[in-house]
């Protein structure tokens, strides 16, 4: 499976906003069943959901879905990945995209030029996404991750908060965007090396990361690189609230208005 990859779904029942995420209804099928189907038609030669509950495990056994009951313990996806890893026994050089379990909406194609970045590159180790964020109101949204760039683009930082901030335009006027600055965009979708991840879960939660709450700060804090790819195909709608899940009706109303 060196010329493939592989995609591991973390899908926790217990979140706060929305409990049992999982296994809610989206037009007649569960969320992760949803997700399972964007991932399987992707490019991926494997797809695992790694999940902390019997009953996930149950419908994923269900909906012929590969599955794992990882541990309680775990505080994040990305600590559940890496168990999957381990438990399977891949290769360090293995490329895995972590498809969040609450992201029905994300194109395969995204996925595989995610995956493609480090398939075609041996030394990557670790890297997301991003898309232009084109409203001023995005941008100052703190719900939405922004993310600055270098010239071979890699990550610089990413942040809840405006940035790059523009000194002299946003001093006068922040209800639009200045010209000429890029402003991005981040898309929790993230491609890595099973050896990197197992280094990253290993390392402790840095300072930045705590601050911003965000995991992805902790590879920067350590030095390491984080290539970031300009999407392709734009994701649709996530879902974390009630309002989310009306958001997906409506992306796959209009999915279905397209064909």
């Amino acid at each position: 499976m060196q010329n493939s990859f592989r995609i591991v779904i973390p899908a926790r029942h217990g979140a706060s906003r929305l409990p049992g995420k999982p296994l809610l209804d989206i037009a007649g099928k569960t969320l992760i069943a949803r997700v399972w189907e964007q991932a399987q038609a992707s490019a991926a030669g494997e797809v695992v959901v790694a999940t902390d509950d019997e009953r996930v495990l149950a419908h994923c056994r269900e909906i012929g879905a590969d599955a794992v009951l990882t541990a309680a313990r775990h505080q994040s996806g990305t600590d559940r990945i890496a168990e999957v890893a381990a438990v399977r026994g891949w290769a360090p050089e293995s490329v895995i995209v972590n498809l969040q379990g609450d992201e029905p909406c994300m194109p395969p194609s995204l996925i595989d030029q995610l995956a493609d970045a480090l398939l075609r590159d041996s030394a990557l180790q670790m890297a997301t996404v991003a898309t232009p964020i084109t409203e001023a109101k995005t941008l100052f949204d703190p719900h939405v991750v922004k993310v600055v760039t270098a010239a071979d683009g890699a990550a610089l930082y990413f942040s809840r908060a405006p940035v790059p901030w523009h000194r002299d335009e946003f001093l006068g006027d922040r209800a639009k965007l200045p010209k000429g600055t890029t402003f991005l965009r981040h898309i929790g979708l993230y491609a890595y090396r099973v050896g990197f991840l197992e280094r990253f879960v290993a390392w402790p939660p840095a300072p930045l990361e705590t601050a911003e709450s965000l995991e992805q700060l902790r590879v920067l804090w350590h030095g390491e690189r984080i290539s970031v790819e300009i999407a392709q195909a734009p994701p649709g709608p996530g879902v974390d609230t009630e309002d989310d899940v009306r958001a997906v009706l409506a992306w796959l109303r209009a999915k279905e208005g397209e064909r």
